[in-house]
């Protein structure tokens, strides 16, 4: 199994009419069958971003400044769920199309989050191997020859 850890940049492209958006953390599991993830959006925003939000907001809006667990989730090469539509251009699976079929959850997210507070980096990915295995069970036991 891959563990890959990935920080998306922030940014600020208010002045051109565009978003603002924190850095992203990324943890990342893949294996044969697929990919597992979980998402962090930090709100770590750019610096001068940061200065002009806080004089423009009360202390009470602050925990838009927290932390905030944002997916756990799956990139499969096959569907999981019948109807389940591909996600183009998916840079976690190897398939020859470019294409993975994606599943999360937000609310799963929170209790992740939580393991990353008490654990730390190696509970998440304990975590994820242990999601990984429950996506792709079937698969598994193939391989295994137990059904």
């Amino acid at each position: 199994m891959e563990r890959i850890t990935e920080f998306e940049p922030a940014y600020d492209n208010t002045a051109k009419g565009g978003g603002l958006h924190g850095i992203n953390i990324r943890f990342i599991l893949r294996g044969e069958h697929g990919a597992v993830q979980f998402l962090i959006f930090t709100n770590w925003r750019p610096k001068q971003a940061t200065k002009r939000l806080r004089a423009e907001m009360s202390p009470s809006n602050y925990f838009l400044f927290e932390p905030m667990p944002a997916d756990v989730g799956y990139h499969s090469k096959v569907p999981r769920y019948e109807g389940q539509h591909a996600m183009e251009n998916c840079v976690y699976v190897q398939t020859p199309d470019g294409k993975c079929y994606y599943d999360g959850s937000t609310l799963h997210a929170e209790q992740v989050y939580d393991i990353l507070l008490e654990k730390g980096s190696e509970g998440v990915w304990e975590y994820l191997g242990k999601y990984y295995d429950s996506v792709f069970r079937e698969h598994l036991l193939e391989e295994s020859g137990t059904e």
